[in-house]
């Protein structure tokens, strides 16, 4: 089983798991680069798998349904472009083997879900759209604090080896945002370092796993006493780490 990052718009990646036959892929915004990977590796598509509703993540869906034989797995309650298996949390997706527990993860949007595969080849594999980023989370456009709180708090619960596939490449400007707001962390500092390497060499900083974002990502780790410090400094009116992640949350909005 193979896993690829298709590159799209300035900064989004449409991932891709494919046997050599055939391919799902997830949350494709536009289908030209799905269809020129199909093309060129020679694979029929016989999945989509849909995280939010948010254009950079289903534009490309409708036109691709002429080269889907298979299903289009969405969020039960968010409206989509065309007909969907809905799903929410505690469902159960299956795909050439691949079995995938649909988790919800309210807070970018109110509906978004993830999709985790415990027993993929290769490891543990999560598809989590922007609720989660390496060194960052998602703005919270129809969610709030404490739901997207709790929604980054079940997915650092998963295992530490989960390869995290998330939708943007953000990530230096989120491990920028994470050293001002945590400067003493030494495996953030040195990720930065690895990841700026990984850049300037044209390659993607992900998929990340849960155990480096558990060590770099300020957004799970509002429990530490360093980070509660930087939020009662940017509006935290306490140390509950919903009060923490809000205030980092809204620093973040203005970081530059």
């Amino acid at each position: 089983m193979n896993l690829i990052a298709l590159p799209a718009f300035t900064d989004n990646y449409f991932w891709m798991l494919h046997d050599g036959r055939e391919a799902l892929v997830v949350d494709p915004g536009d289908s030209a680069p799905v269809v020129d990977a199909l093309d060129r590796l020679g694979l029929a598509l016989t999945a989509i798998l849909v995280t939010h509703h948010h254009p950079d993540h289903v534009g490309g869906v409708a036109t691709l349904m002429a080269r889907l034989n298979g299903p289009v797995h969405g969020p039960r309650r968010e409206a989509l472009p065309v007909a969907v298996q809905p799903h929410g949390q505690g469902d159960h997706v299956e795909w050439n083997g691949v079995a995938f527990q649909v988790l919800d993860v309210p807070g970018h949007t109110a509906g978004h879900i993830a999709y985790f595969a415990e027993a993929a080849p290769g490891g543990p594999l999560l598809f989590c759209g922007d609720t989660l980023f390496s060194g960052g989370c998602g703005r919270l456009f129809e969610g709030t604090p404490a739901q997207m709180h709790a929604s980054l708090s079940a997915l650092a619960a998963l295992p530490a080896a989960t390869r995290v596939c998330c939708a943007h490449e953000y990530t230096l400007s989120n491990l920028r945002f994470a050293v001002a707001a945590e400067p003493r962390n030494a495996e953030l500092q040195a990720h930065l370092s690895q990841c700026e390497a990984m850049r300037q060499q044209g390659l993607p900083t992900l998929p990340s796993t849960i155990g480096v974002e558990r060590q770099i990502n300020p957004f799970l780790r509002c429990d530490q006493p360093a980070l509660a410090a930087a939020a009662r400094e940017h509006g935290a009116t306490s140390d509950d780490p919903v009060s923490v992640f809000a205030a980092l949350r809204q620093w973040k909005n203005v970081f530059r």
